[in-house]
Order: C-alpha cells, then sequence, then structure tokens
C-alpha cells in the first residue's frame, strides 16, 4: 500500500499536519514530501496547518458543513446555507454560512468561500443539530427553526415588526413557502423572542409562524 493510498484513510474529515506526519516517518525530510502533495493535489490546504485529500485520493464526498465546522469554531452551519439545505429557499446556495460565537470572518480557500458571523453566546446552542453526510460524516447544522431566527436577527437594518411586513419578508424578499413553515417548533422561536434581542422582528416572527 502506497504512502498516498494510506490517506484516504482521513476520507473527507479534515487534518492538521501533525496527524500526516506519522505516515511520513521514513523519510528523512517529510516536509519535501508534504510540498510534493501540495503541487499534486494530494493534499489541499484549507487553513495553516489544516487539510484536507484531494479528490483522487478521497474515498468520501466532500462536505463541505463539516469543512466549515473545522475551519472556524465554535459554529455550525446556518443561515442561507442552512436555509437551502432545509430546503426553506429556492436558491442553490454556494457560499457556506455558519454562526459562531467568536467574532465573525469569511475564509476563503480551494474549497470555496465560508462566512462566520457572530451571535449571542446564550443562542448559539438553540436548535442545533446534527446531520448527517453519507456513512461516517457528521457535522453541526441549524435546524429549519435556527436558521430562520439566524437570518431575521442578523439581517441587517431589517424593518419587519408588523405581521404584514414580516410575512413580506419570508415571502416575498426570501420566497419561503408557507407550508415548508407550517409544522416548525415554536419552543425554539420562543427561545430566541425571549432572549430580548431583535424583540419587534422575532415577536413579528412568531406571530406569523403561529398562523400558519
Amino acid at each position: 500500500m502506497t504512502i498516498e493510498s494510506r490517506l484516504a484513510g482521513f476520507g473527507a474529515v479534515p487534518f492538521s499536519l501533525g496527524a500526516v506526519l506519522p505516515l511520513l516517518a521514513d523519510y528523512r525530510r517529510p516536509n519535501d514530501k508534504i510540498a510534493e502533495w501540495l503541487r499534486q493535489g494530494v493534499l489541499i490546504p484549507i487553513k495553516r496547518g489544516l487539510y484536507i485529500t484531494g479528490a483522487n485520493w478521497r474515498n468520501e464526498p466532500l462536505s463541505l458543513p463539516l469543512v466549515a465546522n473545522r475551519l472556524y469554531g465554535p459554529s455550525c452551519v446556518s443561515l442561507e446555507y442552512a436555509l437551502s439545505w432545509h430546503g426553506l429557499i429556492p436558491e442553490q446556495v454556494h457560499e457556506v454560512t455558519s454562526v459562531c460565537v467568536r467574532r465573525g470572518r469569511v475564509m476563503e480557500n480551494a474549497l470555496g468561500r465560508f462566512s462566520y458571523y457572530s451571535i449571542p453566546s446564550e443562542l448559539f446552542p438553540i436548535g442545533i443539530q446534527l446531520e448527517q453526510h453519507g456513512n461516517s460524516i457528521a457535522f453541526l447544522m441549524a435546524g429549519p427553526e435556527k436558521a430562520l431566527c439566524d437570518k431575521v436577527m442578523l439581517t441587517r437594518h431589517l424593518q419587519a415588526v408588523s405581521r404584514s411586513s414580516m410575512r413580506e419578508f419570508l415571502f416575498e424578499d426570501m420566497r419561503m413557502d408557507p407550508d415548508a413553515l407550517a409544522n416548525f417548533d415554536l419552543d425554539i422561536v420562543d427561545q430566541y423572542v425571549a432572549s430580548g434581542h431583535k424583540p419587534r422582528q422575532m415577536r413579528a416572527l412568531r406571530r406569523v409562524l403561529e398562523e400558519l
């Protein structure tokens, strides 16, 4: 078995430089081999000291949400990417959007663009789900209720503070299907309302959802 084929054992999970070095124990200059792998696309750098195997050496499909979790944390995928994942908005989203408790930031690498938006720490764990990708990949993703609450809370200058203006935001601006929101867990929305962040907007959202 070649060293390159042993890299397939990492699958689609990002890994550190320290995880690679044991494979190169017989090399006098392991950094030279790593540089060669980078040139050949055997390894793809996703941030300093963090890698993923290239497509030809990966035995599992790439999971961008898992990469987003590992790039910057604690974080979970939310907002537009999660809304699209749950089928709540019609557009396909290419940028992976996440919420976090640290300072927000944007990161770009060979896999794409990953953006992180800061939310209050007490709201971060509310409504998070563990999602599966394939047989062995798991990552943190906002459930549909959290993804929508995060979107309302983080949309700058959102003036949707009445029932009618919130309906316009949801069903005209975001082009959501009312039927997709009909079975929302309102307990999660209530926790956002009780937090006191964007109170008028969150109460308007609650009123719209309870009518569906």
